[in-house]
């Protein structure tokens, strides 16, 4: 009889409760049982999951790097996908090993590459790979600089955090003044240069910004999952046009990813992003952990996050390649059940789920309407 495994997802991003719901969907129909752990006690993940526990809050990474050893244990943990605090976690590989638990990340060497987006342009640039020109900012006038170069070019100026996820700290530099368009309607991400000047001038501290053209659509995201060997079994690429989603296998997007998840050792699952310059499909992004919209592949038959575990157990899936592309869907919001009630004390212990979760049909998984990790509402993806 094949025993169960046990999977761990520790304070992940709302969207991978569709994550959680593929590797239940396993082709094997091998039993998998979920432990998620998260800070928010409403995150949904926690009310998908088999048992949950919540996070001691203020938890140094160390600290944290023993309390993940001790739920592995106490929770005979055999797979390890860590989102927070990933660099530290994968130190300890040898130390989650002696525990039983493999860890369904890269190695620190790889991660370490892409947790500064300046070190990883300067990284991916040396092998080949098309990078957009950057500038790393810290004052206002390497700002100014940075961006009266850029709009001589006949760009815009965009700038984020030089360590980050998720889109948080965009912009869009704006020579216009601020106004009341500026207030009118949703929020936008362009701020006036002259406002993001002065703020620099008065802060106490420098900041640490990439500054680089503002890319163009299509924004094509690729799914990879590479081997411990470095040898990748899966790139197949979402692609994104206004709301507008869906597939390419085109090399020109898949090429160069395979090129970075094989040359850095982003072992498991990673997903390298793309826009436009130009002509060119130059390199936006690298996540060196799940995307949270990895399980829209299920449009077109493949299961990624099974695979994945199959290969974090030793298990090779060989290479995957997707029976048919899905066709082009958008995503609307919809709900998804949270615990039954929030409890204060630091650990939720919940040996079964407090609420059953409505089933997610296998043709229409789902995406999150935001990127943070307490977000109730989820979402699915219709065809257009």
């Amino acid at each position: 009889m094949v025993s169960r495994v046990r999977v761990w997802l520790n304070r992940t991003y709302a969207e991978n409760v569709f994550f959680m719901d593929q590797l239940r969907r396993n082709p094997s129909d091998r039993a998998v049982e979920i432990h998620a752990t998260h800070g928010d006690a409403d995150s949904p993940v926690l009310a998908a999951a088999d048992t949950a526990d919540l996070e001691p809050e203020g938890l140094s990474p160390a600290a944290y790097v023993e309390y993940a050893l001790d739920q592995c244990v106490r929770r005979g943990i055999d797979v390890f996908v860590p989102r927070l605090h990933q660099a530290a976690i994968v130190a300890h590989r040898a130390d989650f090993a002696a525990a039983g638990t493999a860890l369904l990340a890269p190695p620190p060497e790889a991660v370490a590459v892409f947790h500064d987006k300046v070190i990883a342009y300067e990284a991916v640039q040396a092998i080949g790979a098309p990078v957009p020109p950057w500038w790393r900012v810290r004052s206002a006038d390497e700002l100014l600089a940075a961006v009266e170069e850029l709009e001589a070019a006949g760009h815009k100026a965009c700038f984020k955090p030089a360590s980050g996820a998720g889109g948080v700290g965009f912009r869009v530099i704006t020579r216009a003044p601020f106004s009341l368009v500026h207030l009118n309607g949703f929020p936008s991400p362009y701020v006036p240069l002259d406002l993001v000047l002065q703020a620099l001038k008065d802060a106490e501290e420098p900041v640490d910004w990439l500054v680089m053209p503002r890319l163009e659509q299509p924004e094509v995201s690729v799914d990879c999952l590479t081997g411990p060997d470095n040898r990748i079994r899966m790139a197949i690429g979402r692609t994104k046009n206004g709301r507008r989603r869906g597939f390419t296998l085109s090399e020109q997007w898949l090429e160069p990813a395979r090129r970075i998840a094989e040359g850095f050792g982003l072992h498991y699952l990673s997903n390298i992003q793309f826009r436009m310059f130009g002509d060119t499909p130059v390199l936006m992004d690298v996540n060196t952990r799940p995307a949270g919209g990895l399980h829209q592949l299920s449009l077109c038959g493949v299961n990624a996050p099974w695979a994945a575990v199959q290969l974090a157990l030793g298990e090779d899936p060989g290479t995957i390649e997707p029976p048919f592309l899905g066709q082009d869907y958008t995503v609307v919001s919809g709900p998804r059940p949270l615990r039954a009630v929030s409890l204060p004390q630091q650990r939720v212990e919940q040996t079964e789920p407090l609420v059953s979760a409505a089933p997610v049909p296998e043709q229409a998984p789902g995406d999150s309407i935001g990127a943070g990790d307490s977000v109730g509402v989820a979402a699915q993806v219709l065809p257009l």
